[in-house]
């Protein structure tokens, strides 16, 4: 199973930690951080602990609903969206890549609706996920 690096719920993530944690990836996972309140300047954003299963990951929200989680791994992190019927419409229909909107279609849909996972190694996927925040932005 693919949970957070950080486990221990009394121990909330710092600074230092997702330093040494992500490594190379850190400037990464701060890109997207910056650019979702680039976007977004009146988000708000806090560590979250879903329950021991998960672990420990970021949440960054509007008002009601969460526009975007980071999920730190060792040495890379995961980005992940739900997106409701309209969203998943606009995504299926832009130029996002096909491998994205293929997990897309696959996922299971909830209440809330699909929820996807994108890996972040390195730079590649950036585009796209900045894409796919602007559409979770609009619906």
């Amino acid at each position: 199973m693919d949970i957070s690096i950080f486990i221990d719920k009394t121990n909330k993530p710092e600074q230092k930690d997702l330093i040494t944690a992500l490594a190379k990836t850190y400037n990464l996972w701060q890109d997207i951080i910056n650019l979702v309140y680039l976007k977004y300047p009146n988000a708000v954003s806090d560590w979250n602990f879903p329950g021991q299963k998960y672990g420990w990951s970021f949440k960054i929200k509007d008002k009601k609903r969460a526009i975007i989680y980071l999920l730190p791994r060792d040495k890379r992190f995961m980005v992940a969206f739900n997106f409701g019927q309209k969203a998943f419409e606009k995504i299926m229909d832009s130029n996002i890549s096909e491998e994205i909107k293929h997990s897309l279609e696959s996922a299971k849909v909830y209440a809330e609706g699909r929820g996807i996972r994108i890996e972040v190694k390195n730079q590649k996927p950036l585009k796209d996920i900045s894409r796919l925040i602007d559409i979770k932005l609009a619906f």
